[in-house]
């Protein structure tokens, strides 16, 4: 296991989205975390150490050392600690890879982009902020769209997965996982060929 180490020598930064603490697992919005624990649980990464506002860890993803992070600010926030990881190891937007969760796609479905708007996920609204750039590659994780249209956005994604869904989002987690590992070594169109959806 590595120890943190010199700002140079993070080739990427990795990052699931979610909310912290017990109140908040399984719940729609959170599943950039489980994205995050599916890569680290395949690159044996021990994502424990809090600092820059997140949880992080760091290893080898093939050839590239990455920094494995999740937020600890709470989804609206998620930029802050996205900022703070990449100016204090200088890693420039093309190559930071964001993991998150997408209404517009049923649950267990991706999406890759290379780059792109927020798309309304606030998370990612805040990130394209903080860090000034959209030019970052991006893993859609789909959590299905709300039931009716006045059911509230906000209680939609702090809902839980059905027993149904969850076996559907633990493989879409793993297929993320596996994907965001062709990223960082090279081979982004290998992925969005293979798991977009």
């Amino acid at each position: 296991m590595f120890g943190i180490m010199k700002p140079q020598s993070i080739d990427w930064l990795v990052v699931g989205l979610g909310n912290p603490g017990k109140k908040y697992e399984g719940t729609r919005h959170n599943a950039g975390f489980m994205a995050a624990d599916a890569l680290a649980v395949r690159l044996n990464i021990t994502v424990d150490r809090l600092k820059f506002h997140a949880l992080i860890g760091d290893g080898m993803c093939g050839e590239k050392r990455i920094i494995l992070a999740k937020p600890q600010t709470f989804m609206n926030l998620s930029g802050q600690a996205v900022d703070e990881i990449m100016r204090f190891y200088k890693i420039p937007p093309e190559r930071l890879l964001v993991m998150c969760d997408d209404i517009s796609l049923e649950p267990g479905r991706l999406r890759i982009r290379r780059k792109g708007s927020h798309g309304g996920q606030n998370g990612m609204r805040n990130i394209i902020d903080m860090v000034e750039s959209s030019d970052f590659c991006r893993i859609k994780l789909g959590i299905g769209a709300k039931p009716r249209p006045e059911y509230s956005l906000a209680d939609w994604v702090l809902s839980h997965f059905t027993a149904g869904e969850l076996k559907e989002m633990e493989q879409s987690a793993k297929n993320a996982a596996e994907a965001a590992e062709m990223i960082v070594n090279g081979n982004t169109d290998k992925a969005m060929n293979l798991f977009n959806s």
